[in-house]
């Protein structure tokens, strides 16, 4: 299994209560085959290659989204699903496809809403990951309790923007948005 990514995938497995609709056993069977991504690529013409670090962040956030997630487009129950990233005019891009290539939808998503937290979250980033050199117990738990809360603040304005295009849970929000924050990671 490859390694974590370095800051987002920290608290990846921090779970949420959410409601959610109740389901047959069957039905919960059928909707983790089909209501998931089994591939998710980034389109090289739009992000661009960088140094080894950023591929191997990149590496390890799609790996983890691909490990466990439940997404599928609005008004199609036809998947599982493989995604496209790529940026665009400061919108993401989301190439949404059948498994098998066939086209199901695309989306453009802008990314102003995130732009503020995406930064913050870096910033506390890298506060966090130079204290744990120097830092008390105390100031490291502050800040990476503030990394958490950031992280959960983009994944919600994900879901809220997603939420008339894309069905997906929190834990895949979460995933899409460690993923976001990897694809604007300059290294």
């Amino acid at each position: 299994m490859p390694a974590r990514s370095r800051c987002a995938s920290i608290d990846d497995r921090a779970r949420h209560a959410h409601a959610a609709p109740a389901l047959t056993r069957s039905e919960r069977t059928s909707n983790q085959r089909s209501n998931r991504l089994v591939a998710v690529t980034l389109d090289e013409n739009s992000i661009g290659r960088s140094n080894p670090d950023v591929e191997h962040e990149r590496a390890v956030a799609i790996y983890d989204l691909l490990e466990e997630n439940s997404f599928a487009p609005v008004g199609h129950d036809d998947g599982p699903y493989a995604l496209t990233l790529g940026i665009t005019e400061n919108r993401l891009v989301l190439d949404i496809r059948r498994e098998n290539g066939k086209p199901v939808i695309a989306h453009l998503l802008s990314l102003s809403p995130l732009r503020r937290i995406v930064k913050d979250y870096y910033m506390v980033c890298d506060s966090y990951y130079a204290a744990i050199r120097t830092a008390t117990p105390d100031r490291i738990e502050a800040l990476d309790m503030g990394r958490r809360a950031l992280h959960d603040e983009g994944s919600n304005i994900l879901m809220e923007r997603l939420a008339r295009k894309v069905m997906l849970d929190f834990d895949t929000a979460r995933r899409l948005f460690t993923l976001i924050c990897v694809l604007h990671w300059k290294g």
